[in-house]
């Protein structure tokens, strides 16, 4: 039988039959939509709160949407010949943009093989550089463009890639994408970051910290961008500006470096007592956390949940560490700016490196309308928390950070947050800070990253493909084939379409306001929740709040700025402001007026979840920096058996020598150090074991940097571990020894068993610190 004719193949069409095809099937496609038949759905609530899906028709001959009909022409260059259709390849994982050279030879940016990478092109061996040498000129000038504007604030950062993962699908709350699963994970990446100082400044600088999350999610990215801190200096963005000028270094000497203890930064917020309730918080032990993966993270704004059949509530968003909360002490975090800059990403690389993954527990604080209006304080207002007491957090999900970046520059510096980035199921409050953060992120980003495009960089690229008619612009990476840039059209078939009530619809809040300048009267009241947050502080946590304004305030040059502060204080507590003053050796100065007097008053007066103490974490060490000194003469068994516990349970311990190298035991055996008492201070060290052997102990003894070791570690409070024998180097720092039991009950084990002291040493670790051995001023 004879076969049956079959259409030819697009490839097997000749050239003038494949343009009158295209010409035939593109009219007719076009006469398919004889008017714009969505036009009637675009006017009037109902369309307004329920969009419809834009018009769309299907194309069935892909030379119709083609740019060129030669597109099928193939080569090692351009493709396979393959029209890509409904597809978006810049979009792939970050395999698509990794680059290993290993076995691979030198070339230029043009992919020229390089002969010799030691010289410049020259006329003879001793004559001038020739202009042509195009290898060295490429090679300097990209050097020369290598940086980028910094961020103007939140400069200094560190980042990790890591999931979220849904406890439970949530729909009756939310029809955002990362709650929709029962253990659905979305891929994130984190930044963590010191707020003013600039990108090379230390990590341990007094500063609120940066907690930015970028969700992947497959409805698009959405950046949860906030602070380990829950509230702001101010209430709208208006002032934004003037805070961030203020507390940088001062314009006509570029000083002091990522730290707010000079003039004008006090002289500004002593004048905005908005910012009271911030200032507590900095001031406090949450200023200079420990490490990221001990610190708590903030939303800060109210912003709205949203679900599919378009109800709403308020949300607040409360990032929880599993580790707990913990800080620093004041001379620790200013001596490890010395002793390493970058503690804090270190603490963080080498925590994911070791395979210690940082978890927190996503929370949320959820109320209505109803509940807002009945608050003693504006949820607008980003100076004000929600007491938990009044609104308790509900868990959603957790969030875990398992692989470090391969390289900073091109994701943790070229990331780009923006709280404009929401989902469906994700909208804003009309708090005022919060509207003019949706504005300047992206201008910041537009700055920082090269233009407009700056979404396609692979670390800000969503892995759900993004189409639209955004074109051009500096470092345009897609080629967007036909002729279509435009919506709606016909020649397209209408793609891409609106996607009506399946994409993001706004939230419509009921606005019946006139147009002006100002805020509402519960903005008045700025002193309710500073006081709130001291009275809720244990006694230690309050010496801190108060050392760190003495501190601050010592260093002003202008007393009346002092004066005023004080002032501003007595606002707060009077024990507060009268500690203050008497560190600064000054007369408590006449309350500052309130801007209202006879505010309502407030529904909390203490609140337990405001401490670092209402969050310990789970007790597990991993991680933690141990120093185990060592010297010549020391014994090495109960070193070694401490040394082999500790990284059993996932801490990391470390043999501290007068040097590098290996040291002689009493057994006869080598010990070798692999960090030093000057390369390694005991800042560095979550706790300290001294060694047994009176030769050892001896060698250590004549060291000031022994003494040193212990003392900052008493007068840190951290755990300090003295095998039999060692006590001699706590009396040589100056810490009593006769009391053994008290020394015990404040973190100090000492005495003759050795088993015995192991085993109350572990079970301290856990505990970070022993503030009650604080005195003030230190007696050691």
């Amino acid at each position: 039988m004879p076969k049956k004719s079959q259409r030819p193949t697009v490839a097997e069409r000749t050239p003038a039959v494949r343009s009158a095809q295209q010409s035939a099937d593109t009219d007719a496609l076009v006469a398919s939509v004889p008017y714009n038949e969505t036009k009637q759905a675009e006017h009037g609530r109902t369309h307004a709160v329920a969009p419809p899906e834009g018009l769309r028709r299907a194309v069935d001959n892909a030379d119709v949407t083609a740019s060129t009909r030669s597109e099928r022409i193939a080569n090692d260059k351009v493709g396979n010949g393959t029209p890509p259709l409904g597809v978006n390849r810049t979009i792939d994982t970050l395999d698509a943009f990794r680059v290993d050279a290993s076995g691979q030879t030198l070339t230029t940016n043009q992919g020229v093989m390089i002969a010799d990478n030691q010289h410049s092109l020259k006329a003879g061996l001793r004559g001038p550089t020739l202009l042509e040498d195009f290898i060295l000129r490429e090679k300097i000038t990209h050097f020369d463009h290598e940086r980028i504007p910094e961020r103007i604030v939140h400069a200094r950062g560190s980042g990790a890639h890591g999931y979220f993962e849904c406890y439970e699908p949530r729909p009756d709350l939310t029809r955002a994408a990362p709650f929709q699963g029962l253990g659905k994970r979305t891929p994130v990446f984190v930044r963590f970051s010191t707020v003013a100082g600039e990108r090379g400044s230390m990590d341990t600088a007094r500063d609120a910290r940066g907690f930015a999350v970028k969700f992947y999610s497959d409805e698009g990215n959405w950046d949860l961008v906030g602070n380990n801190i829950p509230v702001f200096f101010i209430q709208d963005a208006m002032k934004f500006p003037d805070l961030v000028h203020s507390v940088k270094p001062e314009p006509h000497h570029q000083m002091p470096q990522a730290a707010s203890a000079h003039d004008t930064f006090w002289d500004f917020v002593s004048l905005m007592p908005e910012s009271t309730h911030m200032l507590m918080w900095v001031m406090s032990d949450r200023g200079i956390p420990r490490s990221y993966r001990m610190m708590q993270g903030f939303g800060v704004h109210s912003y709205r949940f949203v679900t599919a059949d378009g109800e709403s509530r308020f949300v607040k968003f409360h990032w929880s560490p599993k580790l707990g909360t913990h800080s620093l002490v004041w001379d620790e975090a200013a001596k490890l700016g010395g002793a390493d800059p970058d503690y804090h990403r270190r603490d963080l690389w080498e925590a994911i490196e070791a395979g210690v993954f940082p978890e927190w527990e996503l929370g949320v604080q959820l109320f209505t309308e109803e509940d807002a209006e009945r608050f003693s304080f504006d949820v607008l207002d980003a100076t004000k928390l929600i007491p938990e007491e009044l609104i308790p957090v509900t868990p959603l999900g957790r969030m875990v950070l398992n692989r470090n970046p391969d390289n900073f520059f091109a994701e943790t510096e070229q990331v780009a947050f923006c709280t404009a980035h929401v989902i469906p199921g994700i909208d804003f409050s009309n708090d005022p800070l919060l509207a003019g953060r949706i504005h300047s992120y992206v201008d910041t980003q537009i700055t920082r990253l090269g233009g407009a495009n700056f979404h396609q960089i692979p670390i800000n690229a969503p892995i759900h493909m993004p189409f639209n008619n955004q074109r051009d612009g500096m470092h345009q990476q897609a080629i967007h084939r036909g002729r279509v840039n435009y919506e709606p059209n016909s020649l397209a078939g209408g793609c891409p379409f609106q996607a009506g009530a399946r994409g993001f619809v706004s939230f419509p809040d009921p606005v019946r306001e006139d147009k002006l300048r100002g805020t509402p009267e519960r903005f008045a009241e700025h002193y309710h929740q500073a006081t709130l947050f001291y009275e809720s502080q244990t006694t230690w946590e309050q010496a801190h709040i108060v050392g760190a304004f003495r501190f601050e305030l010592s260093k002003l040059t202008v007393p009346a700025i002092r004066t005023r502060v004080l002032s501003q204080l007595r606002n707060v507590s009077e024990d507060l402001a009268s500690r203050v003053a008497e560190g600064l050796g000054m007369p408590l100065p006449a309350a500052m007026p309130k801007a209202i007097e006879s505010p309502q008053p407030p529904e909390v007066t203490r609140s337990a979840a405001l401490s670092l103490t209402a969050r310990p974490g789970n007790g597990e060490i991993r991680a933690r920096q141990i120093a185990l000194l060592i010297a010549d003469g020391v014994d090495g068994a109960p070193l070694r058996a401490l040394h082999a516990l500790l990284t059993e349970s996932g801490a990391a311990p470390r043999f501290v020598g007068p040097r590098l190298g290996t040291f002689t035991t009493t057994e006869g055996e080598m010990m070798t150090a692999d960090a030093s008492l000057e390369n390694s201070p005991s800042v560095l060290f979550d706790a300290i074991v001294l060694p047994s052997g009176a030769t050892g102990i001896e060698a250590l003894g004549m060291l000031g940097q022994t003494v040193e070791y212990v003392m900052n570690q008493f007068r840190h409070n951290k755990p300090i571990l003295a095998l039999p024998g060692s006590s001699v180097l706590l009396e040589r720092a100056g810490i009593p020894v006769a009391r053994r039991e008290k020394l015990t009950a404040l973190g100090v084990f000492l005495g003759d068993d050795t088993g015995e002291l192991t085993s109350a040493f572990m079970g301290a670790l856990s505990r970070h610190r022993f503030p009650e051995r604080e005195t003030d001023p230190p007696r050691v």
